[in-house]
This record gives C-alpha cells, sequence and structure tokens, in this order.
C-alpha cells in the first residue's frame, strides 16, 4: 500500500512540476512575444491579449485569462466531470499567476515575425507538456467539446478552429491590424508543430507492407539481420484472385534502403508501401509501460 500510494505522490508530483514549467513558458511566450508585439493570437489567450490592448493595459491580463475561462469550466463541468475542472482550474489559476509575473519583463524582439516564431515554439512547448502529462488549461479547446455536444454537425477541431478564427479575426479588426492575421498563422503553424513534436518525438518510424508472392522467404531474412518484428497478414488479390503474403513490420527511417534491398533480391515484382507511422510503442521501440 505504502509503495503504491508513493508511486501515485511521485505522478502527481512530476505531473504538477511538469504543468508548473509548462504555464511558465506558456506564458513567457505570450507576454515577453506576443503582447508586447501587439500580435493576438487564437484562444482564451489571444481575447486577453485583445482585451489587454484595447484597455491600454489597464486590464490584468492574468485576471482576464481567468475570468473568460470560468464560464467555460462550468459549461464543461456536466460533461468532463468535476475531478478533470478542478484540475484545469488548478493549471488556469497557475498561469493566470505567470502571465501577472512575466508582464513587466522586456520584450524580447521588436520583430513581428521572430516574435510569431519564438511566441508559438513556447506556447506549442506549453502545449504539448499540458497534452504529454494529461493536464489541461481549458480555452477553446474545451469550449468546442461543449458547443460540439449541441451541434454535432462540426467535429471538436472545427469548432475550436471557428473560434480561434473569431478570436483572431476580432484582434485584426478591433486593432485596425490586417497584418496580425499573417502573424497569427504563423503562430498558430509553428505552435502545432512544435507541440506535435514534442507528443509524437522527432525519432517518427517508418510503417511497411510488403506485398509479395515470396513472403516467407523476405520474413526470414529480415529476422536473421534485423532487431526488428514482422507479421504476416494473408492476403487475395482482389485482381488475379491469387493469394498472397503481406507483411508487416516498423523500421527506423535509416533501416528503409536495407529493407528495400533485401526485398529487391529476392522477390523483383514484390509490391512495397512506406508510410511515415508517427508514434510505436512496443518492443525495439518506446517501451509501453512508459507514463510519459
Amino acid at each position: 500500500m505504502k509503495t503504491k500510494t508513493g508511486r501515485i505522490f511521485f505522478r502527481e508530483t512530476v505531473r504538477f512540476t511538469a504543468m508548473l514549467i509548462g504555464c511558465a513558458l506558456y506564458a513567457i511566450g505570450v507576454d515577453c512575444f506576443l503582447i508586447s508585439n501587439e500580435i493576438v493570437g487564437g484562444g482564451v489567450s489571444g481575447l486577453a491579449t485583445l482585451l489587454y490592448l484595447i484597455t491600454d493595459q489597464r486590464v490584468s491580463i492574468g485576471l482576464m485569462t481567468m475570468l473568460i475561462n470560468v464560464p467555460i469550466l462550468l459549461l464543461g463541468l456536466k460533461q468532463m466531470g468535476w475531478k478533470f475542472i478542478l484540475r484545469c482550474l488548478l493549471t488556469i489559476a497557475v498561469l493566470s499567476l505567470f502571465n501577472e509575473l512575466f508582464i513587466d519583463l522586456p520584450a524580447l524582439t521588436d520583430n513581428r515575425i521572430l516574435a510569431a516564431v519564438y511566441g508559438g515554439i513556447l506556447q506549442g512547448i506549453g502545449i504539448g507538456i499540458f497534452v504529454k502529462f494529461k493536464v489541461s488549461s481549458g480555452g477553446t479547446e474545451l469550449l468546442g467539446r461543449e458547443i460540439r455536444h449541441w451541434f454535432k454537425f462540426f467535429s471538436i477541431p472545427v469548432w475550436t478552429a471557428i473560434l480561434d478564427a473569431i478570436v483572431i479575426l476580432s484582434g485584426s479588426i478591433v486593432l485596425r491590424d490586417p497584418e496580425n492575421i499573417f502573424y497569427a498563422l504563423i503562430l498558430i503553424f509553428v505552435s502545432a508543430k512544435t507541440s506535435d513534436i514534442l507528443i509524437m518525438g522527432i525519432n517518427r518510424s517508418k510503417l511497411c507492407y510488403i506485398i509479395s508472392d515470396f513472403g516467407t522467404d523476405i520474413s526470414e531474412y529480415l529476422l536473421k539481420h534485423s532487431p526488428r518484428g514482422i507479421t504476416l497478414i494473408e492476403g487475395t488479390g482482389m485482381y488475379t484472385g491469387q493469394k498472397k503474403q503481406i507483411l508487416l513490420t516498423c523500421v527506423k527511417p535509416q533501416q528503409i534502403d536495407q529493407l528495400k534491398t533485401v526485398v529487391r533480391q529476392i522477390d523483383k515484382h514484390a509490391f512495397v508501401i512506406v508510410s511515415d507511422a508517427n508514434e510505436v510503442i512496443g518492443k525495439g521501440f518506446r517501451d509501453i509501460q512508459d507514463k510519459y
């Protein structure tokens, strides 16, 4: 029992520490790059930034972030449950606090393109940490879930994108800055790519399908000369009606040339499909027991 309690305490401590780091990086991205260069991105942080700018900095950025999020959390209480909402509330409170702490820091660049890129990187790291450690800061993603619950003709990502677009367009109109759309798009793109790399990792693997009449010979050779596992699937060619052997395997990118060379030597008429695998879990790759 003590060991189990200790593991839970350690896991929650790691999650809380990661949340603090994610909130700090996200807040620096907003305060030191976006607000200082008057870039209004999407989401709650973008709306809070807009309100902060149009009130000539008389409104607290941290307080606005909290006040905008609270109604969204209340809307999501029934669907998401009070435990999730409490976690969100804690994250939002910490994020709002960091927004207040960092707002007086000097701008780290006056180049708006660089500000959008650097702000996107920091926001992307923050979002990636939130996702990886299963914490949430609410925002338009949670609101998108709620709207999707009532209006099902769009998916959650589409509703979230619509909400973000409304904030960005509002910022461009209110600030009379059409270029804000361009900078916001850079911000969103960089943020999405950065969070994707953090969540999925940069060591992408390759998923390979090998369709051949000599599947057994190919698999025997690969098993002897490669640490990767292979799965044999029986198939039928619908054009010829003949039975085919389909080999399924995942390899590292640098092993693709070796695999194609082996297949070419054994069966020149083999059909090979290679695609990206964003995440591979299991022997030879990432351990399925990994928590984070």
